[in-house]
């Protein structure tokens, strides 16, 4: 098997669990931070994956902290706080770092892009600040909706060189611009980006040559694509929708 780990940015992350107060309490109690011991980086592309509250987005939250970046969003310059609602799990790992210089790197959260868009649209309009959107395509990220101020950041923004942390980034995506992320994916990877993504999509959990992490019960641990449930589920659901929604459907009109 390939491995790229020499390539990557940051190549693994540890929990110093002598470190860690108390397993007990959130997000400490998570099974799958829990269990965690040493996660390796060895693809440019890896996902997490797992269930609402399996702790993917957590800990992807705290490697970007780790590695620089506002809690937030946005890229390692960018220092603003709306709210100090991010768990401590940072303060506990540490990372093995390759020989490269980042000259790149960003990241985007789903839920506070709409931050991070404002902040853009701040230090633009402040006469002393830096000039940056047009780094950004050049129009307001609040012009445009979800999805094409999504696609402005991957198109423009991005450029390779560099560690992207995304989470979720398919909440603003339909299928096609799921397929579109794909391509433009590929083209950061062969500039020699590393991508480290937290998903639910098994559109995007696709791309060729990536590691797919489990966050589950267990230790987190590698899994292949046809043995996710995203891919499995989607799969039934499409090859057998009849049979499915009237399982589904029957069911719930027994319970109510």
């Amino acid at each position: 098997m390939k491995t790229y780990s020499h390539r990557n940015f940051l190549v693994e992350i540890k929990l110093l669990r002598h470190t860690v107060p108390d397993f007990a309490v959130y997000p400490f109690s998570i099974p799958s931070i829990y269990t965690l011991d040493t996660l390796r980086f060895d693809k440019p592309v890896t996902f997490l994956v797992g269930e609402n509250g399996s702790g993917k987005s957590t800990l992807i939250e705290a490697i970007a902290i780790l590695m620089g970046f506002n809690a937030e969003g946005g890229s390692r310059n960018f220092r603003f706080a709306t709210a100090q609602a991010h768990a401590e799990l940072h303060r506990h790992l540490r990372p093995t770092r390759s020989f490269r210089r980042m000259t790149d790197g960003f990241f985007l959260r789903a839920e506070s892009y709409f931050n991070v868009a404002s902040e853009i649209d701040r230090l633009d309009e402040d006469p002393y600040g830096p000039k940056i959107k047009a780094s950004y395509g050049g129009r307001s990220l609040h012009q445009q909706s979800h999805g094409e101020s999504f696609f402005a950041l991957l198109e423009h923004r991005l450029n390779g060189q560099g560690l992207y942390i995304m989470d979720e980034p398919e909440a603003a995506l339909s299928p096609t611009r799921q397929l579109a992320m794909l391509g433009r994916m590929h083209a950061l990877v062969q500039n020699g980006a590393q991508l480290l993504i937290a998903t639910h999509s098994p559109i995007l959990m696709a791309y060729p040559d990536a590691d797919i992490i489990l966050m589950g019960e267990g230790a987190p641990h590698i899994i292949p694509y046809e043995e996710t449930e995203h891919y499995l589920i989607t799969r039934r659901f499409l090859t057998h929708t009849e049979t499915m929604l009237r399982q589904l459907l029957d069911s719930n009109d027994d319970t109510s």
